[in-house]
């Protein structure tokens, strides 16, 4: 099994975090490395707790699975989870990195950058396109962080964007998700020139 970091809003989206322990608990699909409420102090220096995810928690990982809501982008934990995980250190490599959209926050559009994926998730689509458009993206997946977008236009970041009922009680679909993601983490190429956010801000 892959050893797998959820990253997500803990307040807003911990019950999808609970399903997705429920539905591994019951057909072993990943092994779960991420942080739980309270695992660590938030009165820590933001430096502290960055090196504490990273060294305890995402070097123990090979695929991030990012769950996508409404306030999600705005969390600066978030993004520090997934600048982490993008970046190719000395002691620890880069991540496959997989997002699920929220059931508040599903779209009518996805992401498949393998084969797999497209045949077993989308099998009756067969017009694939590539966007090359940051506007284009943000008008498709609204609520996606800006660091994922800027990866969607890199195009070796291979990074798939699922709706969540795509996955909720279909382990295999899952499995596979982490698989592909896994697989492709050491040839992905993140662009990782985006600043981490320094503070949780939500300008709505």
């Amino acid at each position: 099994m892959r050893r797998v970091f959820i990253s997500y809003h803990h307040r807003n989206e911990q019950y999808l975090k609970e399903h997705l322990l429920q539905l591994n608990g019951s057909h072993e699909i990943f092994v779960d490395c991420s942080v739980d409420t309270g695992d660590i102090d938030d009165d820590l220096e933001p430096q502290v707790i960055r090196q504490t995810i990273r060294r305890n928690y995402l070097s123990e990982s090979t695929v991030l699975m990012l769950i996508v809501g409404r306030e999600t982008k705005y969390r600066k934990h978030v993004d520090w989870e997934l600048y982490s995980s993008m970046y190719n250190g000395t002691n620890f490599g880069r991540s496959g990195v997989v997002v699920l959209l929220a059931p508040n926050c599903e779209s009518e559009y996805f992401s498949a950058p393998f084969d797999e994926i497209k045949s077993t998730f989308y099998p009756d689509v067969s017009n694939w396109i590539s966007i090359d458009s940051r506007e284009e993206y943000e008008r498709r997946y609204p609520h996606l962080p800006p660091r994922i977008i800027d990866n969607l236009l890199k195009r070796d970041s291979k990074i798939s964007v699922t709706n969540w009922s795509k996955v909720a009680n279909d382990p295999e679909k899952l499995r596979l998700l982490i698989e592909c993601a896994h697989n492709a983490r050491t040839t992905c190429e993140y662009d990782m020139s985006r600043a981490m956010r320094m503070r949780d801000h939500n300008p709505n």
